[in-house]
């Protein structure tokens, strides 16, 4: 989507992937083909191009180090090493004075110990690094489940989450040009199942105007002190209270901004390009109401059926290999036009 966002603009994208069939690489001008750890493959493909940009936090610092050497790397580097951490990321936002979930760091089984006995249980044990889509993480209701949940990690260094008693899930997807400009659009309201996402319904059905304001003033706070430039997907919580709290940063397009690609005239995909290559940001406004649904797994068969709806957009990843909890696709179904002034 980034690379035919890119073709749209007129640019050339060449995709550099470890996998032996990029699914960027059927959209894209070119595609290399070569393992991270591959240096020379990875300096004649940094030679290439203008600007690297990125679609998971999941890449190791030695790789950044080596691209960089050629040419600029977008979102910086201080983005994507403090999503990567899971505690470096609560300390930051921590730092900000945002609030997040009780935390607290766990590198043995007695820190686990000690941790559940300041935060309390239900808590969620949860690798730092490589945890996505409710992989990596362990539910705690008992203390006595701690040594089973350390075990069932591999004794990866961990942190221990408070369970946040929340009415709804929010996602911000803001962007922040070269020139220091920030766009948000309007917040969505997830639904997740078996710690995927399902759903983001904007308007967000449940949270006031004001409050999805104040989302977007924390969203630009984050993005401010990255000094950050591209789209980022900020989940945040909204509890009992109407406290926002955040729960996590994604330095990329997200998945709960895929509802823009029907909602505006310029989407997370495009306004991700315009920002990276220093053209104007799009103005982020909805024109239309929009609920995104994930295809997970074999729910990919409903998609001819999904064509037969008038409301309905498709879109479908080209993954040739269906497995359970995988998203192979997603549709947004609009739900009507977009007021001009929100209540």
């Amino acid at each position: 989507m980034l690379a035919m966002s890119a073709a749209q603009l007129g640019l050339s994208t060449h995709i550099f992937s470890s996998e032996p069939s990029p699914i960027a690489g059927q959209v894209a001008n070119r595609t290399t083909r070569a393992d991270d750890t591959d240096t020379a493959a990875l300096h004649a493909f940094a030679d290439s191009v203008d600007v690297i940009t990125f679609e998971s936090e999941n890449y190791p610092a030695g790789l950044l180090d080596t691209l960089e050497l050629h040419c600029e790397v977008l979102p910086p580097r201080t983005a994507l090493s403090t999503s990567q951490d899971r505690l470096t990321e609560k300390q930051f936002l921590s730092g900000l004075g945002l609030r997040t979930a009780p935390f607290a760091n766990v590198e043995t089984e007695a820190d686990l110990g000690a941790a559940m006995a300041r935060i309390g249980t239900p808590s969620i044990l949860k690798t730092r690094s490589f945890g996505y889509d409710g992989k990596g993480q362990v539910r705690l209701s008992r203390t006595d489940e701690a040594a089973q949940a350390w075990a069932s990690l591999g004794a990866a260094p961990c942190i221990l989450e408070g369970v946040v008693d929340f009415r709804c899930e929010l996602s911000v997807i803001a962007a922040r040009s070269r020139a220091g400009e920030i766009v948000c659009f309007d917040p969505g309201e997830n639904l997740h199942r078996d710690g995927i996402l399902r759903t983001t319904t904007v308007p967000a059905p449940h949270v006031s105007g004001a409050l999805c304001e104040k989302a977007k003033d924390l969203a630009c706070r984050i993005l401010e002190a990255l000094d950050y430039v591209g789209v980022m997907g900020i989940e945040m919580f909204i509890d009992e209270g109407d406290e926002v709290l955040i729960n996590e940063i994604a330095p990329r397009v997200h998945n709960s901004g895929h509802w823009t690609q029907d909602g505006c005239m310029i989407d997370q995909f495009e306004q991700h390009i315009r920002a990276i290559v220093g053209y104007p940001l799009g103005g982020g406004v909805r024109h239309s109401d929009v609920v995104m649904t994930n295809l997970i797994g074999d729910e990919v068969s409903r998609a001819h059926d999904l064509l037969d709806e008038p409301d309905v957009s498709l879109y479908l990843y080209g993954k040739a290999d269906i497995r359970p909890g995988r998203k192979m696709g997603h549709f947004n179904r609009i739900t009507g036009p977009a007021p001009t002034v929100r209540r």
